[in-house]
């Protein structure tokens, strides 16, 4: 369990981080929206698997 928590972990920061990427240069370069989504959404979405990423991370070291 310890083993899949880490791992989901992981994958979901690094998610979260491309995802904060993408939205970050898009918005930059004057898209406001990605495949029909707005860049602050998908913004709001990677920060959201940051957390998920950290969260899950926390679990592992608590147990």
């Amino acid at each position: 369990m310890n083993q899949i928590l880490k791992t989901s972990g992981d994958l979901a920061a690094i998610l979260g981080i491309a995802i904060c990427l993408v939205a970050g240069v898009m918005r930059l370069a004057g898209q406001h929206h990605i495949v029909g989504i707005e860049a602050i959404t998908l913004f709001t979405g990677g920060i959201a698997l940051m957390v998920m990423g950290c969260l899950a991370k926390l679990h592992n070291l608590q147990s």
